[in-house]
């Protein structure tokens, strides 16, 4: 039951914003390298 109870009160490092921005920052990257190697 302790562990149950340190799960659900477990916080993030950072908000859930910055993940978000983070995320599709990265995923933009990805898929920009992507398709300009593509083209080569």
């Amino acid at each position: 039951m302790m562990t149950l109870a340190s799960e659900i009160t477990r916080e993030l490092p950072a908000s859930p914003l910055f993940f978000g921005v983070f995320t599709f920052v990265v995923m933009s990257l990805f898929l920009y390298l992507a398709l300009r190697l593509d083209r080569d």
